[in-house]
């Protein structure tokens, strides 16, 4: 309430204002912005959209902020969430990394490459002498069942 009756009896009252601030819904709405962004700010992590893999794999230690290689369904090869072709890659690489060799970079492959690209894309990043180099995968989840055993075999096998 706005104010408050001063003085209730014999007649005469007059209203005085409350000089009080309900904080009450100023504590309710940043509480609820504050778990809006804290649910959202990990979602934020890369641009590229990227469908990763599914594997039981346990995640690795991170000791360094590693590099991001990122390859979409259409092959096109990012560093950083920036656009980049593959022979430039391994020079912009070694100018982020400062000559650091054994820095850590992460190559994230949209499930849709083939098995070729992605070791193309490997290859060239170890041949510019940085030994550090992993997959990642969607550890959410765990990769495509086996074929059960009596099931057919894939066309053009023998």
């Amino acid at each position: 309430m706005a104010g408050g009756m001063m003085g209730r009896g014999g007649g005469r009252g007059r209203y005085k204002p409350l000089a009080e601030i309900n904080v009450t819904p100023l504590v309710d709405v940043m509480l609820v912005l504050l778990i809006i962004f804290m649910v959202t700010a990990p979602l934020m992590n890369t641009a590229v959209n990227v469908d990763l893999p599914k594997t039981t794999a346990s995640p690795v230690n991170n000791d360094s902020e590693p590099l991001n290689v990122s390859v979409n369904a259409q092959g096109q090869v990012f560093l950083m969430d920036q656009a980049t072709e593959l022979p430039e890659l391994v020079a912009k690489l070694t100018a982020i990394a400062k000559e650091q060799k054994d820095r850590r970079i992460f190559v994230r492959g949209d499930k849709a490459n083939s098995y070729g690209r992605m070791l193309e894309i490997m290859g060239t990043i170890i041949q510019g002498g940085f030994t550090k180099v992993s997959l990642l995968t969607d550890p959410s989840g765990a990769a495509a069942p086996a074929a059960a055993p009596g099931a057919t075999k894939p066309p053009g096998r023998g």
